[in-house]
């Protein structure tokens, strides 16, 4: 057999293949359909993340190559959505434009099959979930390299919204503009975080060029795409959303630059066997209280995986504590520990617990 009739048996038998997993995806999608159904009748969410998370987690387990474990995971990705946009359809806003890294997040999470709605600032996404326009909401909480964001952390106290789960998204900066020419760059712009994640690179290659915060690094992109002096911090994405050309790619000062998102909802979510429980609170100010504050978790055996302080609007020197923590809120230990920490606060709200997402 010569080597282009090997060639054509061996596409066949992909071809052969292919007609198989479609059918079968028909038939995963057929039982979606009637888990859907079941739901809209017990009037349950069709977003369900521990049960995502369970289902991504078990075929990749199964997978013994040689297809890559990341498109497992993207492709199962798809494979949800789209059979979850069966059961019904969801809305999910987020925070920013087309092509922002917020986007990519949701995308991620979601799948190309939900709705996905941009907002003008991270108030607006908890106001589209409050009322009822968004099942869900994605927002930005904090970077690897330059710490939380205040107003997400501010929100999540405000709000009666509860945390469903969480993405982790490696963010690689491009710099952009229509040319794709260095010479041509008279200015650079784009999100505050975006600029502060490649500070030391503008020093080293922009030095003399000034810069300029915009409200996000799809607006960045919008602003080179009508002007050829100016190059955007933006996403790869962006690049081809706004026709722009690369000046260059991967400018981040951290190869290890993540920001981790939150989806928020309006229900709590069931454990998963891998979460975390994020809170708030208060204390008065005593000598120790502090510490006294975080022993229940240790006699829990509880990891706290993070730490945070905000002062207290209109009390000065008052400041409020977030809390992650391993575990979720049903289970025993948890709860007791809770419940030994909050007999000394003089606020505590639990503001979710969710799948972890790492």
């Amino acid at each position: 057999m010569s080597r282009n009739e090997s060639v054509d048996v061996l596409r066949k038998k992909i071809d052969q293949i292919d007609a198989k997993v479609v059918d079968l995806l028909n038939d995963r999608a057929s039982l979606a359909q009637r888990i859907g159904h079941f739901k809209s009748r017990s009037n349950q969410e069709v977003y369900a993340p521990q049960r995502e998370k369970e289902v991504v987690e078990r075929v990749c387990d199964l997978n013994r190559g040689p297809f890559p474990a990341p498109a497992i995971r993207a492709v199962f990705r798809e494979i949800i959505s789209g059979c979850r946009s069966l059961e019904g359809p969801l809305h999910v806003a987020f925070f920013g434009a087309e092509a922002t890294y917020t986007h990519l997040a949701a995308r991620e999470k979601f799948g190309s099959a939900a709705t996905l709605r941009p907002t003008a600032s991270i108030s607006e996404v908890f106001q589209e979930v409050s009322q009822g326009r968004a099942a869900f909401g994605v927002v930005p909480i904090e970077n690897s390299t330059e710490g939380v964001v205040a107003h997400t952390l501010d929100q999540l106290v405000e709000s009666d919204l509860q945390i469903s789960a969480e993405i982790f998204q490696d963010i690689h900066h491009y710099l952009l503009s229509r040319s794709g020419r260095a010479e041509n760059v008279q200015r650079i712009v784009s999100h505050p975080q975006a600029l502060a994640q490649c500070r030391d690179w503008l020093v080293r290659h922009f030095s003399s060029v000034p810069v300029e915060e915009v409200a996000s690094t799809a607006h960045a992109a919008i602003k080179a795409a009508g002007d050829g002096s100016l190059a955007a911090i933006s996403s790869a994405m962006a690049k081809e959303v706004y026709d722009l050309q690369t000046v260059a790619a991967n400018i981040e000062d951290q190869s290890t630059n993540i920001t981790r998102f939150l989806v928020i909802g309006k229900v709590g979510v069931p454990p998963s066997g891998d979460d975390k429980t994020s809170l708030v609170f208060s204390v008065h100010d005593k000598p120790g209280v502090l510490y006294r504050m975080l022993q229940p978790f240790a006699r829990s055996r509880i990891n706290l995986t993070k730490i945070e302080s905000r002062p207290i609007k209109k009390k000065p020197w008052e400041y409020l504590f977030f809390l992650d923590l391993r575990g979720h809120r049903q289970q025993a230990t948890v709860k007791k520990a809770i419940a030994g920490l909050e007999k000394n606060c003089s606020f505590l709200k639990i503001m979710g617990s969710y799948p972890s997402g790492r």
